[in-house]
């Protein structure tokens, strides 16, 4: 009897071992089936969104006796309403690099928005790109400013609206631009570098632990983590902040020559209204303000492009949050335990 129900249990094992891989597999299906379009562009005309926003507000505020006939009104004057003059007066295209990240992240997508705009925008046109940032990597926030410059070059206007931040990387994108607009308290600025490098050598030696770093070359590893830092290699580094900070205020100076960059690149940031009366920006506005006013004779378009998660991206963030639940599981049965 107690073999049979060995056996038994064996087998129920077995089956739910099978259904477990069984559902693992489906997911992995299932994900890859999601997965075959990994990208999407969307296109949203914000002058009709714009316009039928208010057209409902308009509605909601008549009274119900003359709904009838205010819509027919409504409707004849939307109709008189000048859409060749619209058309005619060229496109914005709307392009967005929000909650920029160290690794400016956002820039591979911006890209590919660019590469789209570019095909089909002239000169008579108009790029707005909402940028907020405080900055992040120098050779990732480079990218993309030298993304946002290829607008310029196209001979195509290029606005920047900043309505909370554009520091540092960000407004090294931001300078690109032939006209920078922010909002009354947007932070701009922080033109400069900064570096931080915690050290653990003198604690490795307290324990007695030896670290050896091998290079060729004075200057391949100025200062590390792990490694003892000398006066020769930080003065190096020093030096090389200097360089970036130079290039930095290089750049800056080249699309905004009236600014007096030994003034303001002092790695200082400033509030719009400040920011304005020192030529770092050319209006005060929120993009909003900025867009509602265009679409009153333009063609407003939004383009937006979003890079969807490979499958094996999926998967991993799928066991990463089971791991993750998995372990908060253990420390909170580990708490009941301890208080019991």
């Amino acid at each position: 009897m107690e073999m049979l129900q060995n056996i038994g249990t064996f087998f129920a094992e077995t089956f739910i071992i099978v259904l477990a891989i069984i559902a693992i597999l489906i997911t992995i299906a299932t994900l890859a089936m999601k997965s075959k379009n990994k990208n999407s562009f969307e296109v949203e005309m914000l002058h009709e969104k714009y316009e039928e926003q208010t057209r409902f507000l308009k509605e909601s505020l008549i009274p119900a006796s003359d709904l009838k006939k205010e819509r027919k009104r409504l409707k004849k004057e939307e109709k008189q309403k000048d859409k060749k003059a619209q058309k005619e007066n060229g496109r914005i295209f709307v392009l967005e690099f929000l909650h920029g990240d160290i690794k400016a992240s956002a820039a591979e997508n911006l890209k590919e928005e660019i590469n789209t705009v570019l095909g089909v925008a002239t000169s008579k046109d108009e790029v707005v790109v909402k940028v907020e940032s405080p900055g992040g990597l120098v050779h990732s926030y480079g990218f993309a400013a030298a993304q946002l410059l290829r607008i310029r070059e196209a001979q195509i206007p290029l606005t920047i609206c900043v309505d909370q931040v554009a520091a540092s990387g960000g407004y090294l994108m931001a300078c690109v631009a032939h006209k920078i607009i922010a909002s009354p308290f947007a932070l701009i600025g922080s033109i400069g570098v900064v570096a931080q490098v915690p050290n653990f050598n003198r604690l490795l030696k307290k324990l007695d632990v030896d670290y050896k770093e091998y290079t060729a070359g004075d200057y391949k590893r100025t200062v590390s983590v792990l490694g003892e830092i000398t006066p020769k290699g930080e003065e190096k580094f020093k030096e090389q902040l200097e360089v970036t900070h130079m290039l930095f205020k290089s750049f800056v100076s080249r699309f905004r020559p009236q600014m007096d960059i030994a003034k303001v690149a002092t790695g200082e940031f400033w509030y719009g209204e400040n920011a304005i009366q020192l030529g770092l920006i050319d209006g005060i506005k929120t993009s909003d303000e900025y867009l509602l006013t265009k679409a009153k004779d333009h063609q407003v378009v939004k383009v937006s492009f979003e890079q969807k998660p490979t499958l094996a991206e999926k998967i991993s963030e799928t066991l990463a949050q089971g791991f993750s639940l998995t372990v908060a599981r253990i420390i909170d049965q580990t708490n009941i335990i301890k208080r019991l």
